[in-house]
């Protein structure tokens, strides 16, 4: 149920984007989800792609620094407060979110939040506890 993700380090320059996405391409591995968070200076662009391993390797062999990070995939409601209700089932819990971002999942209504919690292993238990889905790699990386 954890898929991986990869986190680049770019500079926050015209084109820097475009190249980690044209080796990408070249390869034929698929982004299947994206996040982008700046600074002045830096960018740091979170990836959920087709292979993640060859996809982490490429990256690494063209000179990026790639960390790899777990993640959960998490079913949403595609509605008004669907966000709310999965976010007050971590409300009174211990379990930190460090951060997160979504993208549409199919036409059946519902969302994938990525989440990235400080406890992955605890934050799986409270979404089956409470009936939430659970994404795993596989339909993520197929969609």
């Amino acid at each position: 149920m954890i898929i991986h993700q990869l986190s680049l380090f770019l500079e926050n320059k015209p084109g820097h984007l475009a190249e980690p996405c044209r080796l990408l391409a070249r390869e034929n591995i698929n982004i299947r989800a994206l996040a982008l968070a700046d600074t002045s200076q830096y960018g740091i662009l979170r990836l959920i792609v087709s292979d993640w391993e060859k996809a982490a390797a490429l990256l690494r062999e063209a000179g990026y620094a790639v960390k790899v990070t777990e993640v959960l995939a998490v079913e949403a409601p595609d509605r008004p407060g669907g966000l709310a209700h999965l976010l007050e089932i971590f409300e009174n819990s211990p379990i930190n979110i460090e951060y997160m971002y979504a993208f549409p999942f199919d036409r059946s209504e519902r969302a994938v939040m990525i989440f990235r919690f400080d406890n992955p292993e605890a934050a799986i238990a409270l979404l089956k506890a409470a009936g939430i889905g659970v994404v795993d790699s596989v339909e993520v990386y197929n969609r």
